[in-house]
């Protein structure tokens, strides 16, 4: 026993020891540069003397260098500084994808002259060799646009070697859009651009002024002044010369979609591989991809990759995760984008599709989707989940941007197979009845303890009403969205929602491309507005939440909560609106011709029939037959016979009223419905016009194809009453011109196709 006393005092001895002896500061720059991003990340502290090389004041960037070494510093606050000035600066050192420095307070000592710049290479930048330094670099410029409200103009070039970006602080965008296609020398500080994970995915220059842009040589005729290309020609003018060196990577297979992409992961690293490859991989196996570096959305990633399986394996424990976790904090550290995560979550609704079913989940008041993609040998769905069940998803994080000095990035989830979703919690049985029950107990207890208790206890029930009738209101949306009810009902209710939330201010939603929906004042002069993009998946934003507030209210904290909210709503609402629609389209239309199908055209044949018994009217129906039709598709392939089809159904369709209705209802066979016929006659007129339009050939890239088509008609009520005894009268009667034309006229020289 007393052994372990003094042991135990031996050890606490020791730690305060350690404890009492002061880190060591870093006087030099070259000191810091030389630290790893290891030893950086403790924080050490650091006085040291430096030049100002670049400083934009509104994003608190700067950059100093001494001799040869530059670094980023991360200012205490906003500075007067310009380029040229001599600094002490004092701080501590962070890890980021270089060490930087976070300064705690930065004195100017006066004025030094620059450092020379150090002429550079594109290959150089790349690699990061000039990272933070005052260079110089030659380009040609391939675009030049002012930043939205933003002193700062963007600038993108060309170099022997590749693409990229400058910024050019300071007014002097229109000089810039003059300098379009120049070859010009830049001066300034060279910097990288970064994915979620601080990895290098393209090269960004810092100029101070547009003084620091040299024009080495103009373009020899203004981009204005070309020549107008028809739209269908612009690739004519492409060309690419592309010496981009293949590479290899090693890591374990955890996400794979035959024909589109591979996800390798490697400890915290983890990459997207383009890929055509079919072969069957397995999730957990090593595996070595190469492929060609590329920086897709500022996402890194392999492109053209080709993947070879080891066998071996070693798979990949998940990252438990929330949401705070997987989206990125704005401040550089790198996240967790293409990395095999898990995240718990609240179902708030699903969309099941041909291609791939979603969850809508939501947890710590964000949501975020987790989807499972069919694959072609293995379509099984994912089960059927109540709403407000908490479940476990397990599966690859992918953020919707990639920069990583953006904070609360929306991510979704891709999960591997239906396994992937875990049922963790039934819904809950919080509702209204047990709230009612809970709100009467309270309001007995507040009666007991006293008014001054009970006073407290009102405010607690009307704060308690008014979340049970948000959440009320929050439900009965997400059931009209899986619903009938119109989208513009539903948009409407969600601006409705967001004024109650906002204590009736007035709320509306601007969809692209639409009117405005819900309660827009007509005078918005004085009004503090607040606004949310809604984004859409394909990446162009589908519209814009509004909220109109009091020109003397200060913002509060739940007015971004409640517009995040009705952007998801209102995405969910307009993305499932958009997809019902396509699936509606899809059902009723032939998807080779355009035209209408067989279940759309007995659709409008049966209504056609109802009117014409009520107003004793008379209408024709036309069945065509393309002849020796197989003769195409075997002679030419099924892309020269469907090309056939799309262009005799386009005919066909041009010799047709606009009340006429004309569908394909088989491979080969047409049907026209043509309600407004005075007599047979007229069905018989419209038949020859639909057999003459077969007179001229069919020229499928570069193939002249002659072709016929046989007819035949059924007039209501003559030859028939019903939908299939009209068909039926209209295909014999064409099999009877068919054959009478087989039998006795022969086929016109060259007509075969």
């Amino acid at each position: 026993m007393k052994r372990l006393i003094i042991l135990f005092a031996i050890t606490l001895g020791c730690a305060s020891a350690v404890q009492a002896v002061e880190r060591p500061t870093v006087t030099t720059l070259r000191a810091i540069h030389a630290l790893t991003n290891e030893e950086a990340g403790r924080g050490l502290p650091v006085t040291f003397e430096a030049t100002v090389t670049y400083y934009r004041s509104i994003e608190k960037t700067l950059f100093v260098q001494d001799g040869d070494v530059g670094i980023y510093v991360s200012p205490p606050g906003d500075m007067k500084l310009v380029p040229g000035d001599r600094v002490i600066v004092r701080g501590k050192t962070q890890s980021s994808f270089n060490p930087f420095v976070v300064g705690e307070s930065i004195t100017l000592l006066g004025k030094a002259p620059l450092p020379k710049p150090m002429p550079v290479s594109f290959d150089q930048m790349i690699r990061a060799e000039a990272d933070c330094r005052l260079v110089t670099v030659r380009g040609q410029i391939r675009s030049a646009d002012m930043m939205p409200n933003v002193p700062f103009s963007f600038l993108q070039l060309l170099t022997e070697g590749g693409y990229f970006d400058a910024t050019v602080d300071g007014e002097g965008a229109l000089a810039l859009e003059d300098m379009l296609d120049a070859n010009v020398e830049l001066t300034g500080v060279a910097s990288e651009r970064f994915d979620s994970k601080m990895q290098v995915t393209g090269i960004l220059i810092h100029i101070q002024s547009i003084a620091d842009v040299k024009v080495v040589n103009r373009a020899d005729n203004s981009p204005w002044s070309l020549p107008a290309t028809p739209m269908d020609r612009v690739l004519a003018g492409f060309h690419v010369s592309d010496s981009t060196e293949r590479v290899r990577v090693r890591g374990t297979i955890t996400y794979y979609e035959p024909g589109t992409v591979v996800i390798l992961q490697d400890g915290v690293k983890s990459i997207w591989v383009s890929t055509q490859t079919r072969a069957p991989l397995h999730l957990g196996d090593i595996a070595d991809a190469t492929g060609f570096p590329d920086a897709h959305d500022g996402f890194l990633n392999l492109a053209h990759g080709e993947i070879k399986e080891s066998h071996i394996r070693a798979p990949i424990t998940p990252l438990p995760a929330t949401w705070q976790t997987l989206t990125p904090h704005g401040n550089g550290s790198p996240g967790h984008h293409y990395d095999l995560v898990s995240i718990e979550g609240r179902v708030e609704t699903q969309v099941r599709e041909a291609s791939q079913d979603e969850y809508v989940l939501s947890t710590d008041g964000k949501l975020f989707s987790a989807i499972y993609r069919h694959q072609s040998d293995s379509p099984q769905s994912v089960m059927q989940i109540p709403a407000g069940a908490k479940v476990r998803v397990t599966g690859i994080c992918v953020l919707e941007t990639s920069n990583p000095f953006v904070a609360q990035v929306p991510f979704n989830i891709l999960m591997r197979s239906p396994d992937d979703i875990a049922v963790v919690a039934q819904p809950s049985l919080l509702n209204v009845r047990n709230l009612i029950i809970a709100v009467g107990v309270m309001l007995l207890f507040v009666f007991v303890v006293g008014t001054r208790d009970w006073l407290i206890q009102r405010r607690v029930r009307e704060q308690t009403a008014s979340s049970a009738y948000f959440e009320a209101r929050r439900s009965s949306i997400l059931e009209d969205i899986n619903g009938s009810r119109s989208l513009a009902e539903i948009v409407e209710e969600i601006t409705r929602l967001v004024s109650f939330r906002l204590r009736g201010a007035a709320s509306w939603c601007q969809i692209t491309g639409d009117a405005p929906l819900g309660n827009c004042p007509p005078e918005q002069a004085g009004l503090r507005i607040v606004q949310r993009e809604i984004p859409g998946r394909t990446g162009q934003p589908l519209g814009t939440i509004f909220a109109a507030l009091g020109p003397l209210s200060k913002p509060a904290e739940n007015e971004s909560a409640t517009l995040s909210f009705a952007v998801g709503l209102a995405a969910l609402a307009i993305e499932t609106r958009r997809l019902y629609s396509d699936l509606v389209h899809r059902s009723e239309f032939d998807l080779l011709t355009d035209i209408h199908n067989r279940f759309s055209l007995e659709q409008h044949l049966d209504r056609q029939i109802r009117e014409a018994r009520g107003t004793t009217g008379t209408f024709g129906l036309i069945y065509i037959d393309l002849d020796q039709f197989k003769l195409v598709n075997d002679s030419y392939g099924h892309r020269i016979g469907d090309l056939y089809l799309q262009e005799a159904a386009l005919r066909m369709k041009r010799q047709l009223r606009s009340d006429d209705k004309l569908a394909r209802i088989g491979g080969d066979e047409f049907v026209a419905l043509v309600p407004v016929a005075g007599s047979s006659a007229d069905v018989e007129e419209m038949a020859r016009r639909l057999e003459r339009c077969f007179d001229e050939p069919f020229v499928c890239e570069g193939y002249t194809l002659r072709g016929t088509a046989s007819v035949g008609k059924a007039v209501f009520p003559h030859d028939a009453t019903t939908v299939d005894d009209l068909l039926s009268f209209a295909d014999e009667a064409m099999y009877v011109n068919k054959n009478a034309r087989r039998e006795g006229l022969a086929m016109p020289q060259g007509r075969r196709p």
